[in-house]
């Protein structure tokens, strides 16, 4: 016990990984308008209640939430938090579980891999119910600079930091679509990712997908 409260002292990670990194600003990073894609600003973004705005807050130090219409009129809904503190007692939030928590029937969940310009990025989905609301939701977690689906993937990724005395910084991308057939809804949200990652800098991808092999 006494070796182990030795190593956990030892191993405490001092430095942030975001401390060495371009500063990021998730107002700016995505552009409004790219491709046939562009901001609905017919659209307000829900607002949270002040307690969980508190909450999301002791996790994130930035949140970003934008409704895209292309030039068909399709939309889709882009949800981006950041975290610059991936420590062990913080974690980012998995969106299955936040839509768990207010109510949604989840189910349908699967893992897969979106085939990019810029490399394979593992992304997983899931549908979610509440009355007459469908939603179908794909999303990916980077921590520091690896993908991460399942808090699972965020725990290896965030040890093999510690062991070099960093804290990586976590960013979560979610992408969806209300009331649409599943399959219409993702292959819409796959086509917003590549469109999106094709307009922004090669530094700030890599920052949006991490480290695709």
């Amino acid at each position: 016990m006494l070796l182990a409260a030795v190593l956990a002292i030892e191993l405490k990670p001092t430095v942030k990984l975001a401390e060495s990194l371009e500063k990021i600003d998730l107002e700016t990073i995505i552009p409004r308008q790219f491709g046939e894609w562009r901001v609905d600003e017919s659209i307000v973004p829900m607002l949270v209640s002040p307690d969980l705005q508190k909450g999301l807050m002791k996790v994130y130090n930035q949140t970003l939430s934008r409704t895209y219409i292309n030039t068909s009129g399709e939309r889709v809904m882009l949800s981006i938090a950041y975290g610059n503190n991936q420590s062990d007692d913080v974690e980012l939030h998995l969106p299955e579980g936040c839509f768990g928590g207010q109510g949604f029937a989840v189910e349908a969940e699967s893992k897969s891999i979106l085939e990019t310009a810029y490399g394979p990025l593992p992304i997983k989905t899931f549908h979610a119910t509440k009355g007459l609301r469908h939603e179908s939701v794909m999303y990916w977690i980077v921590v520091g600079d690896n993908v991460a689906t399942t808090s699972f993937d965020m725990k290896k990724i965030k040890l093999r930091f510690m062991l070099k005395g960093i804290i990586p910084d976590g960013i979560l991308i979610r992408i969806s679509s209300i009331n649409q057939a599943s399959e219409n809804g993702y292959k819409l949200q796959k086509e917003f990712t590549k469109a999106m990652l094709a307009n922004v800098t090669s530094e700030q991808r890599g920052r949006l997908i991490g480290i695709t092999k």
